[in-house]
């Protein structure tokens, strides 16, 4: 009789290489592993994982690569609706978890497999996330959460691994990280308490840049299409090029505090310069070209967008709504904008655009005007007035 096949959302952590030993020798399952790259990974990492895998006992081990589409089908639409959480944080880690669940669901199709593992605990957003895209896209298989169902302490773990034969020194690092391409979140002792700040030597990336620089970033219907007129061909490379250069700066580091899905306050650290630093830049050129109604609307539905997908609801079709939307006010978010880099800061300095409304055609603000009289002016006033006028006297006599 042959085994049942099951695929483990794995990443070579202590919780992942618990769940192949427990699945496999617990469960006699047949375990086929799949590490979900969100750009988050060299190539000696991706090759690292995959032999931990199979030592670990795998059946087979397979890394989906889906930057690219992370990009088109969610990021894009981050920069569109200037998404910062709670005007924060830029969903680093919330983004791309829907798209490593997606990735393994649609992985357990192809093999055929009826069951699907992770290794979240039941303390965090993560498990929420992976079960609501499994629920939706794999609904017939059953979803197997070995740490959460088991309540395991870490030192347990362990100890169930070196029973097996697992002897590997399992190091609780200070800090828990996690890198992808939209940012790297950092969580550790400080993050636990209301008042405690990272120390400097928890940050991923260190400063190595002093001297302030310039550079341009050229956008184009919204996107990040070229950093001082160099142009990229695909907007990953220039969000790669752009998180190098400012992160040398040490730029981009904060710490988000806000509402999980299960309805507890939490704070996380995180360091994403290169997302930072492109939606401010792609929101001040959004100021100089589009009207004040667009901006209105796309300010609500960017954080309503923000909010589904931090609390797992990516899949839901008023997401596609919103997208068509956002992206259909892109059309003339085109031009070039200024930024200055300097230790542990940045400036978003200007822009230049042929769609710019601030255009001396029409007037210079506080200056001259040229495309009414005072008369208008006195008019407009009086119109716009009226009503508030009229309740005031009422509201007087009364």
């Amino acid at each position: 009789m042959s085994k049942p096949k099951v695929i483990l959302a794995f990443s070579g952590g202590l919780d992942t290489s618990f769940c192949v030993k427990y699945l496999t020798e617990e469960r006699g399952m047949e375990v086929h592993s799949a590490l979900v790259d969100t750009g988050g990974f060299s190539p000696a990492e991706l090759k690292t994982i995959e032999e931990k895998a199979y030592s670990l006992g795998v059946t087979s081990h397979v890394t989906l690569d889906v930057v690219e589409e992370y990009y088109q089908d969610c990021i894009k639409y981050l920069v569109f609706g200037n998404v910062l959480k709670n005007n924060t944080y830029p969903l680093s880690v919330s983004a791309e978890r829907v798209f490593q669940a997606t990735a393994v669901a649609k992985y357990a199709a192809k093999l055929g497999a009826k069951a699907i593992a992770h290794g979240s605990t039941g303390a965090g957003n993560d498990q929420v996330r992976f079960d609501v895209v499994f629920r939706i896209l794999a609904p017939e298989c059953e979803v197997i959460t070995p740490i959460r169902d088991l309540q395991l302490s870490r030192e347990a773990e362990i100890d169930f691994l070196k029973s097996k034969g697992v002897v590997q020194e399992w190091h609780k690092s200070t800090y828990s990280i996690n890198k992808g391409l939209w940012g790297t979140s950092v969580g550790g002792k400080e993050t636990l308490t209301s008042d405690g700040y990272l120390p400097e030597e928890a940050w991923p990336t260190q400063l190595t840049e002093t001297k302030p620089s310039k550079l341009s970033l050229q956008f184009e219907y919204g996107q990040l299409v070229g950093i001082d007129g160099e142009k990229y061909t695909s907007s990953v490379d220039a969000i790669r090029e752009l998180t190098a250069r400012a992160g040398a700066y040490a730029i981009g580091r904060d710490i988000h505090v806000g509402d999980t899905i299960i309805g507890i306050k939490g704070r996380v650290g995180f360091e994403a310069p290169a997302p930072l630093i492109i939606i401010k830049a792609h929101h001040l050129l959004e100021k100089h070209v589009l009207t004040k109604h667009q901006l209105y609307w796309k300010q609500n539905i960017g954080d309503m967008y923000g909010t589904l997908l931090h609390e797992g609801q990516f899949l839901d079709p008023i997401m596609r709504n919103f997208e068509t939307f956002l992206a259909d006010t892109q059309d003339n978010v085109t031009g070039t904008v200024h930024v200055v880099l300097s230790p542990y800061q940045f400036q978003v300095t200007g822009i230049e655009s042929k769609f710019d409304l601030m255009s001396s055609a029409f007037g210079a603000y506080g200056e001259m005007n040229k495309a009414w009289t005072g008369d208008d002016v006195r008019g407009f006033s009086k119109i716009v007035s009226n009503q508030t006028m009229i309740h005031r006297k009422v509201n007087e006599s009364n």
